[in-house]
């Protein structure tokens, strides 16, 4: 069985995914983030379907203290964050937790 792309966020943040197929999401409207944000994402992470979990940078600084950690430290699914002030440093940790060492040591 292979596993899904899921991605959280407002609808504007996932038609464009959806629009590339993936067809797992949670859609979060914006003025609801403070109230639905954290179920969603909890909800992709307890799919034993989904691998990777797609979600907008400033979104995981909305996130409850407890999944925030738990977004953080996930390795499976692992959780990739776009958008915002995500730099390589950020990308190349997510590679590393993802797969287990670092590709870009020299």
């Amino acid at each position: 069985m292979s596993e899904e792309i899921a991605v959280v966020g407002s609808p504007d943040f996932t038609t464009g995914f959806r629009l590339a197929g993936v067809r797992r999401f949670e859609n979060v409207p914006v003025d609801e983030k403070a109230e639905r944000l954290d179920d969603a994402v909890t909800s992709a992470l307890d799919d034993e379907g989904v691998g990777i979990v797609v979600m907008h940078d400033e979104d995981v600084e909305q996130l409850s203290r407890t999944v925030r950690q738990r977004v953080e430290t996930s390795v499976e699914p692992v959780v990739v964050t776009l958008g915002g002030g995500t730099g390589s440093g950020n990308l190349r940790e997510q590679i590393k937790r993802a797969i287990g060492i670092d590709l870009m040591d020299e």
